[in-house]
């Protein structure tokens, strides 16, 4: 059974009129959003930002839709240098306050000194440690998840019988579009806690001479791992730098293909009242926008400065589990 799409996120007429605004210039959402964003408010973008029913009724890429051919062969012409830069943070082992779930790794095969030897790998990958990908049965609102699926029929205990990260099994291939907003403000990293706001992200465009078109993938570097490396791990879910609930409706008029950060994309505390990560529940839910989290930006914001180009060819090639809710991964940059 679907969600009725007469309730919750019905698109109604303004709405739609509103969606057909997107994309074509500045609309009057994103006009009067402040940074005052209140719970009402971002139900109210849970409407007023949806993608539902955009690609069909059935639907499940979501908004990998807007990974054309054409936008394929843009980021493959990206391609000048032919350097190549991983993106994912080698994956923590160790147990620290931002990673209470390390990653496990068993060597098999050693004791018998024969010729192969082999290993095992265990992962709880979402969270703030590890670098990884949400696929959009990751979240539910209300118990509902993107395009009217529900949790209560389209997820199990097997499993993810919709929006589930086999959507994404040919891969992803796109521009990627990198903000280095520690840059922008002068600095090594930010402050956890730090907010995000629309007016950072279009001050970084101007800097760096690039723009977030439709399709793209919005990369957001807040130095997250150049602060661990200085000052050590610090609490998970309390506190991380990210984007502020009033980018939503930025994220929608560009049309974004997939956001990520070298955290959790949403700062936190959230500054929403009842909402703990807003971005999270926007861009998931209601725009079918996948996300990126935990991705070490370092090296690829280091190439990107010596180059002086902050856009390339991103791939990235999740792993192909039915029903899975996510992915480890290990996307890759080349300029």
């Amino acid at each position: 059974m679907r969600f009725p799409r007469n309730r919750l996120f019905v698109v109604g007429a303004s709405v739609l009129g509103l969606v057909c605004a997107l994309g074509h210039g500045r609309v009057d959402i994103l006009a009067q959003t402040s940074h005052d964003v209140t719970q009402a408010m971002v139900e109210q973008w849970m409407t007023e930002l949806s993608n539902w029913g955009r690609w069909g009724d059935d639907d499940q890429l979501g908004a990998l839709n807007l990974i054309t051919p054409e936008k394929r062969k843009q980021a493959a012409a990206l391609v000048r240098e032919g350097i190549s830069v991983s993106m994912s943070h080698d994956y923590l082992t160790e147990r620290a306050a931002d990673a209470t779930s390390p990653f496990e790794h068993e060597m098999l095969g050693v004791a018998s000194r024969g010729a192969f030897v082999s290993d095992r790998y265990s992962i709880a990958y979402h969270g703030y440690a590890h670098s990884h990908m949400d696929s959009l049965c990751h979240m539910a609102h209300d118990g509902v998840m993107f395009n009217g699926f529900t949790r209560a029929d389209d997820v199990s205990e097997s499993g993810c019988g919709k929006l589930a990260i086999l959507d994404a099994k040919q891969g992803i291939m796109t521009k990627g579009v990198l903000m280095d907003i520690a840059r922008l403000k002068g600095v090594d990293y930010l402050e956890p806690g730090t907010q995000i706001y629309v007016e950072d992200l279009e001050a970084w465009e101007r800097q760096a001479g690039v723009r977030v078109e439709q399709g793209d993938i919005l990369l957001v570097r807040a130095g997250r791992w150049a602060r661990r490396a200085e000052v050590g791990p610090w609490a998970t879910g309390r506190e991380a730098a990210g984007l502020h609930a009033s980018v939503a409706p930025w994220l929608r008029e560009r049309d974004v293909a997939m956001i990520g950060s070298d955290y959790t994309n949403d700062a936190l505390p959230s500054g929403v009242d009842g909402v703990t990560q807003p971005i999270h529940q926007l861009v998931l839910v209601a725009m079918g926008v996948r996300i990126f989290d935990n991705l070490d930006l370092e090296a690829v914001a280091e190439e990107a400065a010596r180059q002086n180009r902050w856009e390339f060819m991103l791939t990235a090639a999740p792993l192909a589990v039915t029903g899975g809710t996510g992915s480890p991964l290990n996307p890759i940059a080349t300029f």
